[in-house]
């Protein structure tokens, strides 16, 4: 076994151990897939985690979705086809649906909704009783998110207080819960970018196409490649270009743009990812470069 099939395989096993762990200790689960890379990761290694030669799959916990309405089409296309393929329950808040009720206001009708999502995750988790959530967050995506635990302990209000979080020593955690709270579990927390692609390479994972090159219109605007959307039309005096690229990561459309590229398979992004020297939300997240601390702030709301 090579040195890179040995890391996969450890970084495989400690996933699963935690997945296992969530299982064991956790009411009403559920895992966080939105149909990008880091969630289609999540899913194949929970499916491993409970896959039993010879028995149809039945994996113990739901699939959530918080829907911002504002998706990019190829990614809700290969989400829905992977759901359906799984045949896992889905559970969908819609930030749509909390507009409407009023529990998310938006200074203007094509505002980013990607913040607002933690309204939207909150009032679903309420609705839904889940006690545990599972999802894809990385340490190495941001600050914010370098110094969370894997076991994150949210309060009655969906809170994260950095300064109050439980010791994780030696792959032992803490999984008890007090009255309102709930988990935040990141199982693939102590991966890197480039292990996910090599991953994806090594396990022959399906993604939605948008992840691989192709051509897109965009304007440069403060150092990011901004598609044209009617989320997000040029401004005055700008001028758009047809580019060859690829999205390293895939949120909202309003906050979210590819990089250059002309990678167009798994083994010529790890080739391009382990020359990269930003990283992959500030290399083409809009709402992270509002301020140096917006990730914390959001995650302090409720944000996933």
């Amino acid at each position: 076994m090579t040195i890179q099939n040995n890391h996969l395989h450890d970084l495989e096993a400690e996933s699963i151990y935690i997945i296992r762990e969530v299982i064991a200790n956790a009411k009403n689960p559920a895992l966080l897939f939105s149909g990008g890379k880091d969630s289609v990761v999540l899913l194949a290694l929970a499916i491993k985690a409970f896959a039993i030669t010879g028995r149809a799959l039945k994996l113990p916990f739901k699939l959530l979705h918080v829907d911002t309405g504002h998706n990019y089409p190829e990614v809700i296309d290969f989400h829905d086809e992977t759901v359906r393929k799984t045949g896992v329950e889905l559970v969908v808040g819609s930030v749509e649906e909390s507009i409407k009720n009023g529990t998310v206001v938006l200074r203007h009708p094509n505002d980013s909704r990607n913040a607002a999502q933690a309204v939207t995750l909150v009032e679903t988790i309420e609705k839904q009783g889940f006690d545990a959530l599972m999802g894809g967050a990385r340490r190495d995506e941001e600050k914010a998110r370098a110094k969370e635990r894997i076991f994150s302990f949210r309060d009655e209000f969906g809170q994260w207080n950095p300064k109050n979080q439980r010791p994780e020593l030696w792959d032992l955690y803490n999984t008890r819960l007090f009255q309102g709270e709930n988990m935040r579990v990141f199982p693939i927390s102590n991966w890197t970018e480039l292990d996910v692609w090599q991953y994806i390479a090594r396990e022959n994972l399906s993604l939605p196409s948008i992840y691989y090159a192709h051509e897109r219109e965009v304007v440069e605007r403060n150092g990011l490649l901004v598609p044209v959307t009617h989320l997000t039309p040029k401004k005055d005096g700008e001028t758009s270009q047809i580019r060859s690229v690829r999205f390293r990561t895939v949120g909202d459309i309003s906050c979210t743009c590819p990089v250059a590229s002309t990678a167009q398979n798994p083994h010529e992004i790890i080739a391009e990812t382990a020359t990269a020297t930003l990283s992959e939300r500030s290399a083409t997240r809009m709402d992270d470069r509002v301020s140096e601390s917006a990730m914390e702030e959001r995650k302090k709301q409720g944000y996933f």
